[in-house]
């Protein structure tokens, strides 16, 4: 591979059974690629839907020692008052709104992509939506947070998403990111976006990770958000 050490592979694609029609871009969490993330869409695909999980560059991360992994940008802790990397986020951002706006070329309109991502990526997801100009179908958030959160509501004055519908999913035994984070950052949510559209789901005993439940849920609201349109 050439290029520069940010260059990451080309994204895990599930694609559309048909015509794809709409879109899911899902981001993975720190130390992962999107491999997994695309097996477990696999498993609940909608035929008209296809199904995008990009791969993070590989970069050192403060809070594991500066170990290279896989990662959206730099985390120096996980406690509500931990230094973010802000730069690092709103590069990574930039990125993921160029990653719609090729899936906007490729002919699926913006209003049909759900956006969505497992914790430092749902974090990535949700400041993404938050901040951009794309109308999207919606987020799905699991097991994260909302990043530079005193940034808003300022930083989120210019978005197409103040009616956007969002689904956020925390386990009430995640170690990892509390579980008070997720539901601070719902509480968050409902005064950035129409309250009415926001859903915080909670599963009960679910350590930092998905389990068949939620996937379920998750389905539903795709299915929901990105019904098969009449010309397909």
């Amino acid at each position: 591979m050439c290029g520069n050490n940010m260059s990451a592979p080309l994204p895990a694609i599930v694609p559309a059974a048909r015509k794809a029609t709409a879109a899911v871009i899902f981001l993975h969490g720190l130390g992962d690629t999107g491999h997994g993330w695309a097996e477990a869409f696999a498993g609940i695909r909608l035929p008209h839907v296809k199904y995008i999980c990009p791969h993070a560059p590989t970069m050192p991360v403060s809070l594991n020692m500066r170990m290279s992994m896989p990662s959206w940008f730099d985390i120096y802790g996980l406690s509500p008052d931990a230094d973010e990397d802000e730069a690092g986020i709103k590069r990574a951002s930039e990125n993921i709104k160029a990653l719609i706006d090729q899936e906007v070329k490729n002919g699926i309109p913006s209003h049909r992509i759900i956006l969505g991502g497992f914790s430092q990526g749902g974090a990535l997801s949700l400041y993404t939506a938050l901040t951009t100009q794309q109308k999207l179908a919606g987020v799905v958030a699991l097991s994260c947070w909302l990043p530079l959160r005193n940034s808003f509501p300022q930083a989120s004055a210019n978005t197409a998403n103040k009616d956007m519908q969002v689904l956020q999913c925390h386990g009430d035994s995640d170690p990892l990111v509390p579980f008070i984070f997720g539901s601070q950052t719902a509480a968050k949510m409902k005064d950035l976006i129409n309250p009415d559209n926001m859903v915080f789901k909670s599963y009960r005993g679910l350590p930092h990770s998905a389990c068949p439940e939620e996937m379920v849920d998750v389905k539903r609201f795709i299915e929901k958000q990105l019904p098969p349109i009449s010309d397909e």
